[in-house]
């Protein structure tokens, strides 16, 4: 019994904010940001959007896809960085939202790699028969962590939202996945903030170390999908499509180079909303899907590294 992914979708706010709108808030340059990251323009949330908003906007255009009726879903899962409040989950409010009334709803927080482990749990929840239809959703509103004073990291983060529907099937889906973390790099990118006696303590804003973060997501991300080619017996070359966390065209580069791959196999849509969290590989698969670059029968890899650090890959037949 396997688990197959049976519709895609996402959303993307409507506010958009080009790298020369941050020319005139931030010093940086359209030229430094496009050279370090590719990214062009991001979307930032309106006031009153939730992440559990984003994600319903994009979970709707997936169940349409799909065919599936929200009474046919019995399994929410919602990864996220940017939760609607403390609790309860923004998979609970999500589930609300959609009418969804009898699921199992949950939330996962693994930021960048989130959609990764999310993927994997309800691929495992299917297998075992917990779960024929799941809703899996990597949603994020990182415009509301930023420090308009660091010029690193204001630049490089957008919000967003991509859901897709999995379900029981008897074709091969998913094939096989791998997940990892090591809390011990967990410095390396952190909003170390928390909430003690109804105020924050400490900086509730991202901060990052740039270089160690590409050396380690180059090496961890290179690894890992070693790891999830040997146990399938494949190579890089038996990948189709590439579809990496969107952070930064470098990483994304390297990783292909690692692969042997063209990049004209990736998916790359970074310049379109820059890093949006567990949002961006759900955000560029629906656009491959869609455009029709994806089709049955091919191989796709997932792959994400994030703060924690947790990094992970899904290798999928489509």
């Amino acid at each position: 019994m396997y688990s197959k992914i049976i519709g895609t979708g996402s959303y993307l706010p409507a506010k958009v904010v080009t790298n020369f709108d941050l020319e005139k808030v931030v010093e940086t340059s359209h030229d430094w940001i496009v050279s370090r990251s590719g990214i062009v323009e991001r979307h930032f949330a309106a006031d009153d959007e939730l992440a559990s908003d984003l994600a319903m906007h994009a979970s709707r255009r997936a169940l349409e896809a799909a065919g599936i009726d929200v009474d046919d879903v019995d399994l929410v899962i919602v990864a996220t960085t940017t939760p609607d409040q403390i609790f309860p989950s923004t998979a609970c409010i999500l589930q609300d939202k959609l009418g969804i009334k009898h699921a199992a709803a949950f939330d996962v927080q693994a930021v960048c790699s989130g959609f990764i482990y999310a993927l994997n749990i309800a691929d495992l929840f299917i297998r075992n028969g917990q779960a024929r239809t799941a809703l899996v959703v990597g949603a994020d509103v990182l415009s509301r962590l930023l420090n308009w004073e660091d010029r690193t990291t204001c630049v490089l983060f957008g919000d967003g939202a991509g859901a897709v529907v999995l379900q029981r099937s008897e074709t091969p889906g998913i094939l096989a996945a791998k997940l990892h973390a090591d809390g011990s790099q967990r410095g390396m990118l952190a909003a170390k903030g928390n909430i003690r006696n109804g105020v924050i303590d400490g900086s509730p804003y991202i901060e990052m170390e740039g270089q160690a973060v590409f050396k380690f997501a180059v090496k961890v991300l290179s690894e890992v999908v070693d790891e999830v080619l040997a146990d399938n017996k494949m190579q890089g070359s038996d990948i189709n499509w590439l579809v990496p966390h969107q952070a930064n065209i470098r990483i994304m580069e390297a990783t292909a180079k690692k692969l042997g791959l063209s990049m004209d196999n990736v998916v790359v849509t970074v310049a379109n909303h820059g890093n949006t969290s567990a949002a961006s590989i759900p955000l560029a698969l629906d656009v491959a899907v869609r455009d029709g670059r994806i089709k049955a029968g091919q191989n796709i890899l997932l792959e994400a590294v994030g703060g924690g650090f947790t990094w992970g890959a899904v290798l999928i037949r489509w």
